[in-house]
């Protein structure tokens, strides 16, 4: 039978070659082999560094798992769209050729030529996306790609990337990540494109839900409370486990603007919510 285990691994064969997985997979896949008792342990581990002032540790840890410190990436830096794989080598060589033919039918358009609106509309079934699907956030075009073709492929490629990507330089559950601005533009760049979308993303949703228990209501304040408005519309269990609960244990021991802040994010997560509903309504009276 299909085991949860099984669809987990078959979730990474169909991001890599769709072609090869031909059965219908979940777009959401929960964490496998996860420690219980990580969240507690990493959060123990900040305080009492934080109070003894000693040496840091030698490796992260996020969520119970160790790892090796990650690199440093520049979010405040726009991110800059990749040369697509199959054009990487050849893409001076065939500029001029691929201008000639830029509305063609039968060519495939790189990104990096990708300018207007128009442009977007004659060549979005030969589109190419970058390989690096990060670029995705800061281009406008490209996130008009995804809100019309819903490729379950472009959606997994960067649920498994921002996942990676948050778990990795969040500040409040790595220990001794200096990089608080960096990881406040990245948090930033990706509320800017779910504004844009009119959605929330699945990864930066379980982010929510595993760090909200461990945030301390101030680092990133401002970015975290606008993600929780995106969340999307769950059971009533699943929110007050996740999200409801922690922020109740802040907001009861935390000052009048931070219980201001909570208030405006959730009264900006029901209008989302209304208007998602309308939209959907709207859908099916027309269908």
């Amino acid at each position: 039978g299909m085991q949860s285990h099984l669809q987990a691994l078959l979730s990474l064969y169909k991001l890599f070659c769709p072609e090869q997985v031909t059965i219908t997979l979940p777009g959401k896949m929960k964490t496998y082999f996860k420690n219980s008792e990580g969240p507690w342990k990493a959060a123990i581990t900040a305080v009492r560094q934080r109070n003894q002032g000693t040496s840091p540790l030698s490796q992260a840890v996020f969520l119970g798992t160790s790892q090796p410190q990650s690199r440093k990436r520049k979010w405040n830096a726009q991110l800059v769209i990749p040369a697509s794989s199959t054009n990487t080598n050849n893409l001076e060589e065939g500029r001029e050729k691929n201008r000639v033919h830029l509305y063609g039918t039968n060519e495939s358009l790189p990104v990096e030529q990708l300018r207007t609106f128009p442009q977007l509309l004659k060549n979005i079934h030969c589109l190419e996306f970058p390989s690096q699907m990060g670029s995705v956030l800061t281009n406008p075009l490209l996130l008009h790609y995804m809100n019309c073709v819903k490729d379950e492929s472009i959606y997994l490629r960067l649920y498994y990337w921002m996942g990676q990507m948050l778990q990795e330089e969040c500040t409040w559950c790595v220990v001794d990540n200096p990089c608080e601005e960096e990881f406040k533009s990245f948090l930033e760049t990706i509320y800017k494109a779910e504004c844009f979308l009119q959605e929330g993303f699945a990864a930066c949703e379980e982010f929510l839900y595993k760090t909200l228990p461990l945030w301390d209501g101030f680092c990133c304040r401002s970015q975290i409370l606008s993600l929780v408005s995106w969340i999307p519309l769950s059971s009533s269990s699943d929110l007050k486990s996740y999200l409801y609960n922690p922020l109740a244990q802040l907001f009861f021991t935390s000052s009048i603007y931070f219980k201001c802040s909570v208030l405006e994010s959730l009264k900006e997560l029901l209008q989302n919510w209304l208007n998602c509903n309308v939209i959907q309504v709207d859908l099916d009276l027309s269908s």
